[in-house]
C-alpha cells in the first residue's frame, strides 16, 4: 500500500443497516507529490455532456470514471488517493453513490466525507466527488 492508513474500516460493519461495502480509514498519512482534482460529475470530459440525467448511481459512474481517467493523466492511480469528500443532492442518493465509489477504491481506504447539499451548478446533477491524491516518493 502506497500510504500509511490508520484504523481501517469496511462501512458494511459501521452501518450494517446500509447495503454499502466501501473501504475506509480515519486517517492517512502519505509523503509524495500531492493531486488535487476538481470535483467531478456525471460528464464526459471530452464532449461535456451531462451523462446519466436523473441517474444518481451513473452519474457517480462516469465521475468515478473521470477521476481514474485524470489521476492517469498526472501520472497517479486510484490507489493514491487519500481524501475524498462525496456531494449528493439528497440522502437517498446514497447508497447508490457509494455502492459505485467502493466498486472502483476497494482496497484503497482513503479517508471520506459525505454532505448532501441542496443544489449544484446545474439541476441535472445530482452528485460531485471531489478526490486527492499524493503520488508516493
Amino acid at each position: 500500500m502506497a500510504h500509511t492508513r490508520i484504523r481501517k474500516f469496511n462501512t458494511s460493519e459501521t452501518y450494517p443497516e446500509q447495503k454499502l461495502d466501501n473501504d475506509l480509514c480515519q486517517a492517512v498519512v502519505a509523503r509524495g507529490t500531492t493531486v488535487f482534482l476538481r470535483g467531478q460529475i456525471g460528464q464526459d470530459l471530452d464532449t461535456s455532456e451531462c451523462v446519466c440525467i436523473g441517474d444518481a448511481a451513473g452519474q457517480a459512474e462516469q465521475a468515478m470514471k473521470n477521476i481514474d481517467m485524470l489521476l492517469k493523466e498526472a501520472g497517479s492511480q486510484l490507489d493514491h488517493i487519500c481524501k475524498l469528500t462525496i456531494y449528493i443532492t439528497d440522502p437517498r442518493y446514497r447508497e447508490a453513490v457509494y455502492r459505485v465509489v467502493g466498486k472502483w477504491l476497494k482496497g484503497v481506504y482513503p479517508v471520506s466525507t459525505g454532505l448532501v447539499i441542496s443544489a449544484f451548478a446545474r439541476t441535472e446533477y445530482l452528485v460531485e466527488i471531489d478526490a486527492t491524491a499524493v503520488i508516493p516518493d
